[in-house]
């Protein structure tokens, strides 16, 4: 059983901020996400796209700015369990709360943050019989290994970002390659949707409009194609290997079934506070919703300040807390680890202790 003040579920950049709040009020926080790195939707969505909205960064991509992000919070040492999704979550006789993940880690936490972004994502899939098994062999809803395309006929189905990046990405690695998408409408940046046009003006790769509606194998690995076209013709073309992006839909999984208030498949808050509809239980990012609301990482930071007050608050009641400045406060500078007890400036910062598990 690991005891501690607070457990943070979601390891993106809202949940990630709020382990630096809750650390300034000197609560400790583990943190845990589904998926085997931290990062939420700026790395499983757009680790390289440019975001421009972050105070005082004109720009960054999604990788560093969660990279940057885990730096700040490094003075806390929050303890991550990546891998692992909470199964259930049960208020105590006490007031505190038992989780359970499917990794078998138990915890006694005194206050539970969701910051869960728009929930867990799941990519959308090919519905077709003979898909299932050439998951991960030669049909791939994610790229892992790019090598695996050196030389190969490879065909990209999908018209968003994804799609195109990759396309862009490995067209100079392969024999052949082939975009296929419904129609000749992108929802991908117009630069990308501009190169690829070129490209196949050129003759390095091929845009066929249509959908998929077949696949063929040899020795139980892909080797083409059935693409039905705006004609209604049937298509074949050879691949190696499919890559689909056809997106990502996301579900609230069990936080669905933990009795929390929910509106529109998200978390109701109180603004104030952050918190649900279960004392002890806040929401942050996302996941939540209240009269107002604007789904932006900026909002999710200052959201994360709100709830740290209030997670304070509930974990300490009745003890006054004063709002201190990281620039005058001692206390802080000493969390924060940039000074010591005796008001010396201090370089060293403790490293963050990360647990990963292939649960």
């Amino acid at each position: 059983m690991i005891n501690c003040d607070t457990v943070i579920i979601g390891a993106g950049p809202v949940g990630l901020f709020q382990v630096f709040e809750l650390g300034l009020l000197g609560l400790d926080a583990h943190v845990i996400d589904a998926v085997p790195h931290a990062g939420g939707q700026c790395v499983e969505l757009y680790p390289d796209k440019p975001i421009y909205d972050i105070p005082a960064l004109p720009v960054c991509s999604g990788r560093e700015l969660i990279e940057r992000l885990q730096q700040q919070i490094r003075p806390f040492a929050p303890q991550f369990h990546l891998g692992h999704t909470v199964t259930s979550l049960q208020r105590m006789d006490n007031g505190r709360f038992h989780l359970q993940t499917s990794g078998g880690l138990a915890f006694d936490a005194g206050v539970v943050i969701i910051a869960g972004g728009l929930g867990a994502f799941a990519p959308r899939t090919l519905d077709l019989p003979e898909a299932a098994p050439l998951v991960g062999r030669t049909l791939h809803y994610k790229v892992t290994q790019p090598a695996l395309c050196d030389d190969q006929d490879i065909v990209i189905a999908g018209g968003g970002d994804a799609a195109l990046d990759w396309a862009l990405a490995l067209v100079e690695r392969v024999r052949s390659l082939v975009l296929v998408h419904r129609s000749s409408s992108f929802r991908a940046a117009p630069a990308s949707v501009a190169r690829m046009q070129a490209l196949c003006d050129e003759g390095r790769m091929q845009f066929c409009e249509g959908d998929i509606v077949g696949l063929e194998t040899a020795a139980g690995a892909l080797s083409q194609v059935r693409v039905r076209t705006r004609s209604g013709m049937v298509q074949r073309i050879e691949a190696s290997h499919l890559l689909v992006f056809w997106g990502l839909h996301p579900a609230l999984g069990p936080i669905a079934d933990w009795g929390l208030a929910l509106e529109r498949q998200q978390l109701v808050v109180d603004p104030s506070t952050l918190q649900t509809s279960v004392p002890g239980i806040f929401a942050v990012g996302d996941i939540n919703t209240y009269p107002g609301k604007k789904k932006l990482i900026l909002s999710g930071f200052h959201e994360t300040a709100l709830c740290a007050f209030a997670a304070h608050a509930h974990l300490h009641p009745g003890d006054k807390v004063n709002l201190q400045y990281t620039t005058t406060s001692p206390a802080l500078q000493r969390r924060l680890g940039v000074r010591d007890a005796k008001g010396a400036d201090v370089v060293a910062q403790p490293p963050s202790r990360v647990e990963a598990s292939a649960a």
